[in-house]
């Protein structure tokens, strides 16, 4: 009698479904592979807090830098304490162009793209994880900064309750994640780090002086306060000026970062990598 031998047929494993939860864990888990990511938040974070104590303890002691540049004698205690925030911004936006830039200069854009074919998801994850990360490192940064440079002053220093200035410590970190996430846009815009950190740099750093240098005094004041780095700076101020208002300067500066994601995600969407 013979017996009939069936072939063990091993079941299949189960195809887990792309969604939007999954690639933020995935990007997670991206972001914090980069070796640039560790360095890059230090040296933003370093920077933030040093040249705002370094700012605060002039201040405080009424020393003048030598060279050309404001005094920090001449700041307020609130914005001397913040004086970082520019550096800082650049680091920030650096780390965003490459977060994505990166992608495409490996290659690796063609795996991501490949596990995740509806494109946009994973432009969203990214600025998920990364609008996250930056938002709390800077709020963490921006708040030691001012503490800490409160205490340098001494007197005549700003406290939490003081009008405008929770306003400007937790703006500073909005602005700073802010920037990243326009970097990590201009990074899916325009896919190369350099052009993308060029880009980021001569909008966030040159634009506002250049325009100031070419545009008529009689109007040049009324352009200069729509740029992002004059919009931005309007949040972050404790005293308002004649310029934009505080949340009027943040919805500008939004509008930038919506705008530019907007044309990321269009160029993902539409253009292959």
């Amino acid at each position: 009698m013979s017996t009939v031998t069936r072939p063990i047929v091993s079941a299949a494993p189960p195809r887990l479904r792309v969604t939007q939860a999954r690639v933020i864990h995935s990007e997670w888990i991206k972001f914090w592979s980069l070796r640039s990511t560790v360095i890059t938040l230090a040296v933003a974070v370093t920077l933030m807090i040093g040249i705002g104590l370094l700012a605060s303890s002039m201040s405080g002691s009424g020393a003048a830098p030598a060279g050309p540049g404001p005094n920090p004698g001449d700041l307020g205690p609130v914005d001397a304490s913040l004086a970082g925030l520019t550096f800082a911004q650049l680091a920030f936006g650096t780390l965003g162009v490459l977060f994505m830039a990166s992608e495409y200069s490996t290659g690796m854009i063609r795996s991501s793209l490949t596990a995740v074919p509806k494109r946009l998801p994973l432009l969203w994850g990214k600025i998920a994880v990364f609008a996250a990360v930056a938002l709390v490192t800077g709020l963490a940064a921006s708040a030691i900064a001012f503490t800490g440079g409160q205490a340098l002053i001494g007197d005549g220093a700003a406290s939490w309750t003081d009008p405008g200035v929770a306003r400007a410590v937790i703006g500073s970190a909005v602005i700073l994640a802010g920037s990243g996430v326009l970097g990590l846009a201009l990074g899916a815009l325009l896919r190369s780090t350099p052009a993308a950190i060029s880009t980021l740099f001569g909008v966030m750093f040159l634009l506002s002086g250049v325009a100031q240098l070419l545009l008529p005094d009689s109007w040049g004041d009324r352009v200069v306060q729509y740029l992002p780095s004059d919009a931005g700076g309007a949040f972050t101020a404790v005293s308002v000026g004649d310029g934009l208002g505080p949340w009027a300067g943040l919805a500008v500066f939004l509008g930038y970062v919506v705008a530019v994601v907007g044309g990321a995600a269009w160029r993902l969407r539409r253009f292959d990598a």
